[in-house]
């Protein structure tokens, strides 16, 4: 898949919350290390992961499912296996009509799930990651203000 750099550059500038789903409290896991570095720049990453649910975790508490965060979220970003995202995009669209973006980690596709959330005008990104790419954009030295 590919993106250009502008429609990644406004997904990640104007992303102020993230559910991250999958979240992991091991700190050799990718997605702690993602939640880690997102937490650091700025942004309100709210883990989802049922064996977590209630613990804090980058001052946010951690939640059992989607259904469960009591605040909106711009984004949903999903470090689950490809079979496992059409479900959470669902889950996702239905709690938040508003939702801006759905993003899918390294790794991670489900065509016909991002078609159903582009036809409901949500933002896709597959098989990428928002830490690479904050790097790789130059985001990550002060010129991403999400406060």
């Amino acid at each position: 898949m590919t993106y250009s750099d502008d429609f990644l550059r406004e997904i990640l500038t104007r992303t102020k919350v993230i559910a991250l789903v999958g979240l992991s409290a091991n700190t050799a896991r990718a997605s702690n290390a993602v939640a880690h570095y997102m937490a650091q720049r700025g942004y309100r990453v709210i883990g989802v992961n049922p064996g977590l649910a209630g613990q804090v975790m980058f001052g946010e508490t951690v939640y059992p499912d989607l259904q469960s965060i009591p605040d909106a979220v711009d984004m949903v970003d999903i470090f689950r296996r490809s079979e496992d995202v059409a479900p959470i995009v669902d889950a996702a669209l239905a709690r938040w009509p508003q939702l801006q973006t759905i993003w899918m980690q390294l790794g991670v596709t489900d065509p016909q799930a991002a078609a159903v959330a582009e036809a409901r005008g949500v933002d896709v990104v597959q098989d990428r990651c928002p830490k690479i790419e904050i790097s790789r954009l130059g985001l990550d030295r002060g010129s991403i203000s999400v406060a």
